[in-house]
This record gives structure tokens, C-alpha cells and sequence, in this order.
């Protein structure tokens, strides 16, 4: 059944609300990245490895800040930030805020388990909880998928967030979307599969000859 016309008087108002307030979700076990699950489960359980200019670690409360050309290893995990204050809960988990510097984003990746594909994001901050198994790209936010050295999947927009355990992400547009005009923008390469590749087609005719020719 057709969607109803919106009023004229609303129709500005739904403009601007598609404009900056689209979402996209995107099952990853659909065609386009289908994968194994993430690294992440195991990654979890990896100890917290970092690099700073200036650490301050509180035993008492699990916070550490670390400030200056932060760089943190978490098994396949990677993030350079600024800044970035790692917590962890009563039961161990662990999760990170991270921002980037003022002329350059915060920058994450991960290896996916199985395959030789990789997971990178960039946002002015990031967020991770290692207990839900998600990372979230707030600002300029901007995900790649990797297969080998390649980009094969390139998704932008203010705000990403990533759950590894249902492997769905999401992506909004806003003002401070890495897309122009505050929308989603992404390009979803299919993944090769067992049969799936195209027949070869077959070889063009050879062109009639003339018959002035015979």
C-alpha cells in the first residue's frame, strides 16, 4: 500500500528529520559481510597493553587516564587516540573513551577470527565495552571493512555503532557527519562465495563477412 502524502506544513519538517536523523541497518550476516564472528570474544579476555605520554592510574576506583599519543593493543585490537580512560567493572570488563586530536580523528580496528579481514573505524571519539562486544563512532565517524589490503565495504556518517554479539551495525547522519550534508553514505561490496561466481561468458561471434568480400 502507497505511504500516505505528508501535509505540506510537514513536509519540511520531515526533510530535515530524514536529512539528519537517517539510519541504516545493515545484518552482517547478509550477503553483502557475511563473516565469521569477530575476534572480539577472545580479544575480551586479552590483557590491555598501552603507550602514552602521561598515565594516571587509579587502583581504587579502575580508571587510568592516559594522555599524549595513546596507544592501546587489546589481542587483535588497536586504538590510537589523544586521550583515552579505560575502565574496568567489578566482574572485569573492560571498556574505553577515547577522543582524537583537534586536526585528527581517534582510530580503531580489529581483526575478524577466521578470515583475513580487518574492521577499521576513525570518529572524534570512540567508545568501547569490551562486556557487550561493541564499539561506538561518535562524530565524523567513518568504518572500512578490509579484506586482505583492500577496502571492500566503506560506511560514513555522524554515528556508528557496532554489536558483535547480534554482528548488526547501525549508522545515523546528523550535523557532524562525515557524509555531506549530514546523511549516511556506504558502499556494500558482495562477498565472493562457493559458486557464486559468475559463468564465463561466452565468446563473441566473429562478424559476418562482407559479402562484397566473398
Amino acid at each position: 500500500m502507497p505511504f500516505p502524502i505528508p501535509y505540506p506544513a510537514a513536509a519540511p519538517r520531515l526533510a530535515r528529520l530524514a536529512r539528519h536523523v537517517a539510519v541504516v541497518l545493515v545484518a552482517l550476516g547478509a550477503a553483502a559481510l557475511a563473516a565469521p564472528a569477530w575476534a572480539a570474544n577472545a580479544d575480551r579476555n586479552q590483557p590491555l597493553n598501552f603507550a602514552a605520554d602521561s598515565a594516571r592510574v587509579d587502583e581504587q576506583k579502575q580508571v587510568n587516564i592516559l594522555q599524549g599519543n595513546v596507544e592501546i593493543t587489546k589481542g587483535t585490537i588497536v586504538i590510537r587516540a589523544d586521550r583515552v580512560e579505560v575502565r574496568q567493572s567489578p566482574q572485569g570488563y573492560q571498556s574505553a573513551i577515547a577522543t582524537g586530536w583537534p586536526d585528527k580523528r581517534a582510530y580503531f580496528r580489529q581483526k575478524r577470527e577466521g578470515t583475513d579481514e580487518y574492521i577499521e573505524g576513525e570518529a572524534q571519539r570512540l567508545e568501547y565495552d569490551g562486556r557487550n562486544d561493541s564499539i561506538k563512532l561518535i562524530n565524523q565517524a567513518v568504518m572500512r571493512r578490509f579484506r586482505g589490503g583492500t577496502v571492500t565495504d566503506e560506511v560514513s556518517g555522524n554515528t556508528i555503532s557496532y554489536d558483535n554479539t547480534t554482528e548488526v551495525f547501525q549508522v545515523v547522519g546528523g550535523p557532524d557527519s562525515a557524509a555531506p550534508a549530514g546523511r549516511v553514505r556506504g558502499v556494500l561490496t558482495p562477498r565472493d562465495t562457493a559458486g557464486s561466481a559468475p559463468a564465463p561468458s561466452a565468446p563473441a561471434s566473429a562478424p559476418a563477412t562482407p559479402a562484397s568480400a566473398r
